[in-house]
């Protein structure tokens, strides 16, 4: 039977070509919007946990209290001894301590006036001993002009704030800050590179340089404001991250000192376990929309196909077949136009979401007054779910609407058949 149901689509292509394509176009834009709404959410994550909040924080219990404000004179300090301590209580753990500050850049002349100021956010982090930190901040690829500073006193600037300051490579600036212990801090820099982060956020009027010259500039030796954790073998895991965290803090963490070291995961930072909550429900919902709409288009796409068919349903009957055989005849039929234009959707929408995994989409555009952590580049990410999703509105859409129309069958009168027949 089902054979003959191909060999039948095959050659009447008006029953076959139409409906298969309405079901690729549906399972089509279902896979791909799902992959991208997955590489969204993955993109957040992502650029949160190497920009700022790792998938682990440890700070100090003061520190984490106004943490949006980046204190300087709230950091850990003398960390060497436990910082290896740590390394070696949780090796599926990378540990990478940062310094996170804001200054004043100021840009001389060649008699130490001033030209041109500007405020920015600046980053200390290790860019000599490991390249680990340069590989997870992307900086080679985010480079635009010069290099990576190679030797103590050079500095990367964001090229937008390069360019708005009119410097040049090789050219020395001033940061004028505060130490840890509130006293005005200076360090001159020279200009090594320009690079641009794909954070609007951080473009804006970032700097980073490497965390021994930060620590000189803001006599924080031996210290740091945060250390990041980033697991080694696998991504960001949630109830996996507060599992450590719980460990570490009844470990590590005083309540009743305020300089006592705490960690954080990643979704207890920067408002991102709201955030993530409220997307992962709106995605759901979003998603259960989608896939109702299309269902339902598909649904109507079936259940026209069965009624411009009453004719031919009639003539059968009036032939002696039996009613259970057509309205079975009409479900394998509905079946295997579903299954062919899901497999090919679901293909089609793999493809699609594959090449923009590796390439990304420029939202750069749409995020120049956004102050949201993600790339600028969004990429799509294939997962188990996109492989099975389309086969929701791709097949039981449209053998639902095969049944709903194949019901009629059941209440086909001989008058009815006979005025059919006669037209």
């Amino acid at each position: 039977m089902l054979k003959f149901i191909i060999k039948g689509l095959l050659r009447d292509r008006s029953r076959s070509i139409f409906p298969v394509l309405v079901v690729f176009f549906g399972v089509f834009i279902t896979v791909y919007f799902i992959s991208f709404m997955d590489g969204f959410e993955e993109s957040i994550i992502r650029q949160n946990a190497n920009m700022d909040t790792g998938h682990v924080k440890i700070v100090t219990r003061a520190y984490s209290e106004v943490i949006s404000q980046k204190p300087t004179d709230l950091s850990l300090l003398e960390v060497k001894d436990d910082l290896e301590e740590w390394k070696r209580r949780y090796p599926e753990l990378d540990f990478f301590p940062r310094i996170t500050f804001g200054a004043l850049l100021d840009v001389p002349d060649s008699a130490g006036l001033t030209l041109a100021q500007g405020d920015v956010a600046g980053m200390g982090i290790d860019l000599f001993s490991n390249d680990k930190e340069s590989k997870r901040l992307r900086l080679n690829d985010a480079l635009r002009l010069g290099k990576l500073p190679a030797e103590p006193g050079q500095i990367l600037l964001s090229e937008q704030l390069f360019t708005k300051l009119n410097l040049n490579l090789g050219q020395r600036i001033t940061l004028i800050g505060s130490t840890v212990y509130g006293a005005m801090a200076m360090q001159d820099f020279t200009v090594s590179g320009a690079v641009e982060f794909g954070v609007t956020a951080l473009d804006r009027g970032g700097v980073i340089a490497d965390i021994s010259d930060v620590r000189r500039m803001l006599d924080l030796e031996d210290g740091a404001s945060e250390i990041l954790g980033y697991y080694t073998g696998t991504g960001y895991k949630d109830k996996v991250a507060k599992a450590l965290a719980l460990d570490f803090n009844k470990a590590y963490s005083d309540s009743t000192d305020e300089f006592s070291p705490l960690m954080l995961t990643l979704t207890q930072q920067n408002n991102l376990g709201e955030m993530m909550a409220i997307f992962n429900t709106s995605m759901g919902v979003m998603i259960f929309i989608f896939v109702l709409l299309m269902s339902i288009i598909l649904w109507n796409s079936g259940l026209l196909n069965g009624i411009r068919r009453y004719g031919e349903f009639g003539l059968r009957l009036a032939m002696g077949e039996l009613k259970k055989h057509l309205f079975w005849w009409l479900v394998v039929e509905a079946a295997v136009i579903g299954f062919i234009g899901t497999v090919l959707g679901t293909a089609a929408g793999l493809l699609l979401s594959w090449y923009f995994q590796s390439h990304g989409v420029d939202f750069s555009a749409y995020t120049t007054n956004s102050t949201l952590m993600y790339e600028n580049i969004i990429y799509t990410h294939i997962t188990p779910t996109s492989f099975y999703i389309g086969f929701i509105p791709g097949m039981l859409a449209v053998v639902a609407g095969a049944m709903l129309a194949g019901i009629s069958i059941y209440k086909r009168k001989t008058s009815q058949l006979f005025k059919e027949l006669e037209t």
